[in-house]
């Protein structure tokens, strides 16, 4: 049976779009009632499980599902052994550096040498301002880290904007980008070493439903 890790919240009913799309219908996942953290197939070839987004790319390279969903942005931090197979268009964002609309900094250059940064994204951080050569303090903070500059805690933060009225909520403001993220289809190297042809039939499918028209399917970017 074919095990795929599915996140659960925003990206979890365009996720299970594209996998019916590839005939394997996981509806019951969002069924305002259910609980179960399993959940079959309609068809009984493979079964769900719901985890956070994080833990998909875990579940994956640990071999407990073939294939997963999961955002960009959790792969560009963690950096776990797992196949980038297609990039699924869904989920849209970006890792941003963002300051107190009040800062004079517009620019990440023009933060000061080892100012405080707050996030929960300090791999992703630690590396765009390493390729800056500009040292700073890291702070992981597990949620809200739009409180860091308000309380005078750290100068900025990285985090992931959508469609920014959180930051502007708040008093902050967006002053550049580390990258772009979208949900991504990923596979277990060895499954997909191993596979007979069901899996990339899948994965074919799912790229297919979600090609735009004249575009090649499948294909994934940074």
């Amino acid at each position: 049976m074919i095990t795929v890790a599915l996140a659960k919240g925003a990206l979890l009913k365009d996720s299970v779009a594209r996998f019916a799309a590839a005939g394997l219908d996981f509806a019951a996942v969002l069924e305002p009632g259910n609980r179960l953290l399993m959940v079959p197939s309609v068809c009984g070839r493979a079964r769900a499980l719901l985890v956070r987004n994080a833990d998909v790319p875990v579940y994956v390279a640990y071999g407990q599902a073939q294939l997963g969903v999961v955002g960009y942005d959790v792969l560009r931090e963690h950096q776990l052994p797992v196949a980038q197979l297609v990039d699924l268009g869904f989920g849209g964002c970006r890792m941003s550096v963002a300051v107190k609309a009040s800062s004079p900094y517009r620019r990440a250059a023009d933060l000061p040498a080892h100012c405080r940064i707050a996030s929960k994204f300090t791999r992703c951080a630690q590396d765009y301002f390493a390729a800056l050569d500009l040292p700073v303090e890291l702070i992981h903070l597990a949620g809200s880290v739009e409180l860091g500059p308000i309380t005078g805690m750290s100068e900025a933060i990285v985090d992931l904007v959508a469609t920014g009225r959180t930051l502007q909520e708040n008093g902050l403001i967006a002053i550049e980008d580390l990258f772009h993220s979208t949900a991504r289809l990923v596979g277990h190297p060895l499954s997909l070493r191993l596979d007979g042809g069901e899996l990339q039939g899948i994965v074919d499918q799912i790229a297919t439903a979600g090609a735009p028209a004249g575009a090649p399917a499948g294909a994934v970017t940074a």
